[in-house]
């Protein structure tokens, strides 16, 4: 599988978030990305405490002062860089990264190969 193009850098505020839907072997992928001091982070739509998704408002993943990751259901607070948990009832539990790149102006996500069993 090749990696899916998600939509062009420029839509992202800096800082600032933006959700995404990819469908990965006929299944829908709900992530987000996070770009901060210039890098970008991704992570699955899914928050470790209730499986719930995390945004409170379309594309609005990060605190009011956009330090934090921020999960509307229960407030909890994630670290941007590696999506570990500082506060809430999922303190040390981390949301699951995904591998994002930047490719002529546009983000993509990394589709890792499917692993081949021997036959």
């Amino acid at each position: 599988m090749k990696d899916i193009r998600l939509f062009p850098l420029s839509t992202v505020a800096e800082p600032g978030s933006r959700g995404f839907e990819a469908e990965l072997d006929g299944s829908m992928l709900s992530g987000f990305v996070v770009r901060k001091a210039g890098l970008l982070r991704a992570y699955r739509n899914h928050c470790p405490h209730t499986g719930a998704p995390l945004e409170w408002q379309p594309d609005q993943f990060l605190d009011i002062g956009d330090s934090f990751i921020q999960c509307a259901l229960h407030g909890a607070l994630f670290d941007v860089d590696e999506g570990r948990c500082l506060r809430g009832p999922c303190v040390g539990e981390h949301l699951q990264p995904l591998q994002v790149r930047v490719h002529d102006g546009d983000v993509w996500l990394q589709v890792p190969p499917a692993s081949v069993e021997p036959s």
